[in-house]
């Protein structure tokens, strides 16, 4: 639930969203419990039903198993002979305690630990029939207890007329057991980095405040010597293999320095703005900078029109006389430039310093073997993408907005099951079930009750997902004289009653946020 959810002006309720795995790689880095990062209020504990009271232990402690595919917006197309390596390279993390609990049991069924190891293949998805060449992933565990595989040789030759493409990922155990096939985000197709000024009536390629970016990084043009800005042990480094992913805001220009939250400014990047690159998965933030463009070594200080994908850039500490963000060996430090003896409006960089940026996509899969022992593979896994509610009162109906969806597929808001429709693979439609199915004491609520929504398929398998619903009471409701701490508690059913139609019907409502 974001802050202030408590505190809206208007009377609704919350659709939210939770930490998804890419924000918990370093809180479990770090030693952070795998606790549920929702505030989940327990529905009534006399109703027994086996599948709701599996729900309620997987809430309780979960045990998921999170895919985590990380990879460029857009590809340069390969032309002739030659092979134009996605950079950076698709990315694969195995996150989660349920990776482990499910290779202790593979291990003492078989007795072996080599037939629990997860293996994968990745590569484009096919054109018709055609067969695309894939590449095998090989897992290392790293030391926050994640799974980690990068596909480094993957391409996209001319021969492929396509303006889009998918990634693909299956994965399987090396007893040949599969676990299931995973897509990517959508991937444009360019031909080579735009050299013309973009202008904002074609936008698709330029880059937005709040964005993902990854920058790299590639010292005399070669391939061998790209290195990606990351982040390891709380610093910042210049990695050969693993790559972050960061957010990229247009700064507050009325106080850059703040280190606090800021408020999110709209817009497209332009160059000479002041932006803060903050790491996906850990949180942290560079100073500001001020993004620059640049051409031929050195950066150009007048130019400000839009940023767009594999452009050149570098990066200038606000605030001050020609430092720029500069990576020597792993270590990213600051560099001395020079001003242009013959253009006053430039400033001379080294190779070091000159920065390639392009957009990131990121797609999570989570799931659960909660009820049962599921040999079936987990794919189709559904891919929640919005929520979006309509009516109120009695009726309230949710679509539940996404990818890969089937009709064997039920809605649960916690431990409860919403009676759910099957619309089409993009979006299931299910009727909000009432507050007064999550505690026995709803006719004295007077807080917001959050549950997290999960996706069940008819043989147990449980998906998880980063969204979340909250129930929450009208706050003028009580405002003045505490009306329900004046109901005695012998008050007759027909007074209670009364109360449930106000409070619950009248005072719990509905609203969205992104």
């Amino acid at each position: 639930m974001e802050p202030g959810a408590r505190l809206s002006p208007e009377p609704l309720t919350h659709l939210g969203r939770l930490e998804g795995a890419e924000g918990q790689l370093q809180r479990e880095a770090e030693g952070g419990q795998a606790t549920p990062p929702w505030c989940w209020f327990r529905s009534n504990p006399e109703q027994i039903d086996p599948i709701r009271d599996g729900v309620r232990r997987y809430l309780q402690l979960p045990c998921d198993r999170t895919v985590l595919i990380l990879h460029a917006k857009v590809a340069q197309k390969s032309y002739g002979n030659e092979k134009r390596f996605f950079c950076p390279p698709p990315c694969v993390y195995l996150i989660g305690p349920g990776w482990k609990l499910k290779q202790e049991e593979m291990k003492a069924k078989d007795l072996t630990a080599s037939n629990s190891k997860v293996c994968g293949y990745m590569g484009l998805d096919s054109v018709g029939n055609s067969h695309m060449e894939t590449q095998k992933l090989n897992f290392e565990e790293q030391t926050d207890s994640k799974e980690f595989s990068c596909a480094k040789a993957l391409y996209i030759s001319d021969s492929d007329k396509r303006k889009h493409f998918r990634l693909v990922l299956k994965l399987f155990f090396s007893n040949g057991q599969e676990i299931g096939t995973f897509h990517s985000k959508l991937i444009k197709v360019i031909s080579k980095p735009s050299q013309k000024k973009q202008s904002l009536k074609n936008t698709e390629l330029c880059i937005s405040s709040g964005s993902k970016v990854s920058l790299f990084n590639r010292l005399r043009s070669q391939t061998v010597s790209t290195r990606y800005l990351s982040v390891e042990g709380g610093a910042f480094t210049a990695s050969a293999r693993q790559w972050a992913a960061f957010t990229l805001h247009l700064a507050n220009e009325c106080c850059p320095q703040s280190q606090s939250e800021f408020p999110l400014r709209e817009g497209y990047i332009r160059y000479g703005s002041v932006v803060r690159l903050i790491c996906t998965a850990t949180g942290i933030a560079l100073p500001p900078l001020i993004i620059r463009k640049v051409a031929k070594q050195s950066v150009m200080m007048d130019v400000d029109e839009p940023i767009s994908q594999l452009h050149k850039c570098a990066f200038q500490l606000y605030g001050s006389d020609g430092m720029y963000l500069c990576l020597s060996t792993e270590k990213v430090i600051q560099f001395q430039a020079s001003p242009c003896p013959r253009e006053p409006n430039r400033e001379l960089l080294n190779d070091s310093s000159c920065w390639t940026i392009i957009g990131t996509e990121t797609v999570e899969y989570t799931f659960t073997e909660g009820l049962s022992r599921i040999q079936d593979p987990v794919s189709p896994a559904p891919l929640i993408t919005a929520l979006e509610l309509t009516g109120g009162g009695d009726v309230a109906m949710l679509e539940v907005q996404g990818e890969y969806f089937q009709a064997n597929l039920k809605v649960w808001f916690g431990d409860v099951e919403a009676e759910t429709m099957y619309r089409s693979p993009k979006s299931l439609v299910c009727v909000v079930p009432d507050v007064s199915a999550f505690s026995c004491d709803w006719r004295w609520l007077r807080y917001p009750v959050t549950v997290p929504l999960l996706l069940l398929r008819n043989d147990g398998l449980i998906y998880s997902s980063t969204f979340s619903f909250t129930y929450t009471p009208e706050q003028n409701f009580f405002t003045g004289q505490p009306i329900l701490q004046e109901i005695a508690q012998d008050s007759s059913d027909t007074l209670l009653d009364t109360i449930h139609q106000e409070f619950t019907r009248t005072n719990f409502h509905l609203f969205m946020q992104s």
